[in-house]
């Protein structure tokens, strides 16, 4: 039979610090989880969600938009009719959800609003056109999106907005800071898989959305060695008489194979056993969708309300109460939507 310690020592735990709550702990790992580890800046994260009524593909395009956004979103947000902005404000806060992506489907063409939250500002666009993930990859004869390149945000390339001024600077800005912001320095080239590319056409004034994967190929490896070295597996040589015929034969060559030297670069550091810095490789870049062409057709300052900065607020009488137009159109097609859960919460946790 043991007896208990007596002395000044006894009751106390030998090796171990006191002990620390288990809200103060999950407290600590979501702050932890709010912040780059590296970088010590705080990661933004995404909510995608609709109001209103949407026709079946505007539901897929929704769905496209979160993978667009993995790994900082919630892939299988769901929302509920009751449910109205505030709802998804009041749940952003404690999970660390910094950027909105709304989609509504008035009776004119669908609306995407870029908000800010929770105080804004809003972008609210026109989708003229759009193309979702399942029609892109139809269109191709080698449609390439393996999951694995959803496990980081993409790289976000702008083009076109130089010198157009406000409120297009407050916009780029936006996209800027909509995913987490990449240091050349430390970054693994491997974690580089996505780009998302929004550039702005000046004659149309519009922007084009395009979603491409990244895929570096070595020069002068043919494709029969590149999928050995990546398969790992020994190939079906029976039918040839020799090794070097599994090599030298023809018709091995990828039909998109390009010597362009302005597609190739010289790598900084090992990515994988195929691209290494001692050789150059191609960079290839294919389109995985969604695709939209969008208009921006309103700013507003706060969070779908508040003064309105875009288009400049001339036709006062004849547009109505500055500001209001878009909340009043958001909140009126609340009445079928189904619900905001709390798999979301444990999702953005993860």
């Amino acid at each position: 039979m043991r007896h208990p310690r007596s002395g000044p020592g006894a009751g106390k735990r030998r090796g171990r610090g006191p002990r620390i709550p288990a809200t103060t702990l999950r407290k600590q790992q979501a702050a932890l989880a709010n912040v780059d580890q590296i970088t010590g800046a705080k990661i933004p994260k995404s909510f995608v969600f609709s109001r209103g009524k949407l026709p079946s593909t505007l539901r897929h395009l929704q769905h496209d938009l979160r993978k667009v956004m993995l790994p900082y979103t919630a892939l299988n947000l769901k929302e509920k009719k009751r449910n109205n902005l505030k709802d998804f404000v009041n749940v952003a806060g404690p999970l660390g959800v910094t950027h909105f992506l709304i989609l509504s489907s008035p009776k004119s063409l669908p609306h995407l609003r870029f908000a800010n939250s929770p105080q804004g500002p809003t972008f609210t666009f026109q989708i003229e056109e759009y193309a979702l993930a399942a029609d892109i990859a139809n269109s191709q004869k080698r449609p390439r999106c393996p999951p694995g390149i959803f496990k980081n945000s993409p790289l976000v390339v702008l083009s076109g907005f130089s010198g157009l001024g406000n409120p297009f600077e407050s916009l780029v800005e936006y996209f800027q800071h909509m995913v987490p912001a990449v240091d050349p320095s430390t970054v693994k080239l491997a974690e580089c898989q996505r780009i998302l590319l929004l550039k702005f056409d000046k004659e149309k004034e519009v922007i084009d959305f395009r979603h491409y994967s990244i895929k570096l190929q070595p020069v002068g490896v043919s494709r029969r060695i590149r999928k050995l070295m990546q398969n790992n597996q020994v190939p079906d040589l029976r039918d040839l008489k020799d090794v070097s015929d599994y090599v030298t034969k023809a018709g091995y060559g990828s039909e998109s194979e390009v010597d362009d030297e302005a597609a190739t670069v010289s790598l900084p550091s090992d990515v994988d056993k195929l691209n290494q810095a001692s050789r150059k490789s191609a960079v290839r870049l294919q389109e995985i969708g969604p695709r939209i062409t969008m208009r921006l057709v309103k700013v507003e300052a706060g969070l779908c309300s508040g003064d309105v900065l875009y288009p400049w607020p001339v036709e006062k009488e004849a547009g109505g109460k500055k500001g209001n137009v878009t909340e009043e159109e958001i909140e009126g097609q609340e009445e079928t939507d189904d619900g905001l859960e709390d798999e979301s919460e444990d999702e953005m946790e993860e």
